[in-house]
């Protein structure tokens, strides 16, 4: 029986990581990640390389996260958040954009009463008579 095989050092991450790659830039991203020390030993004292692990520690040194955050209505949360304010439109419109009616959880052919205040604006959802 073979005598197993360990791994003496722990893999790279962060800055080492990144500061690694650069110098092993004429090297494969197989031979790259086994100098940065993503590889193992099978039972059979064969080795492994970790290549996904390596891949991923690069993305994680580099702040990159592939993980969407997923809001609780399932909706992904990346793109541009609702700033609650909104400007005048040249042709005199105020435009109500898609962010707050999702959220107002509004549906095409909704009604709305408009009360006008001295600086403010009132919508009233009018209920559909059913």
């Amino acid at each position: 029986m073979p005598k197993q095989k360990t791994q003496s050092n722990k893999p790279l991450t962060g800055e080492k990581l990144l500061s690694k790659i650069k110098q092993l830039d004429h090297l494969s991203r197989e031979e790259k990640a086994k100098a940065c020390g993503y590889y193992s030993f099978d039972p059979d004292g064969s080795e492994r390389l970790n290549v996904m692990a390596f891949l991923n520690a690069i993305l994680d040194a580099e702040g990159v996260n592939l993980d969407a955050k997923v809001s609780q209505n399932g909706s992904s949360t990346t793109g541009r958040q609702p700033s609650y304010t909104v400007s005048v439109q040249t042709n005199g419109n105020l435009l109500v954009g898609a962010a707050y009616t999702k959220q107002m959880e509004l549906n095409p052919g909704d009604t709305f009463e408009i009360a006008l205040g001295r600086k403010h604006i009132h919508l009233t959802k009018i209920e559909a008579k059913g």
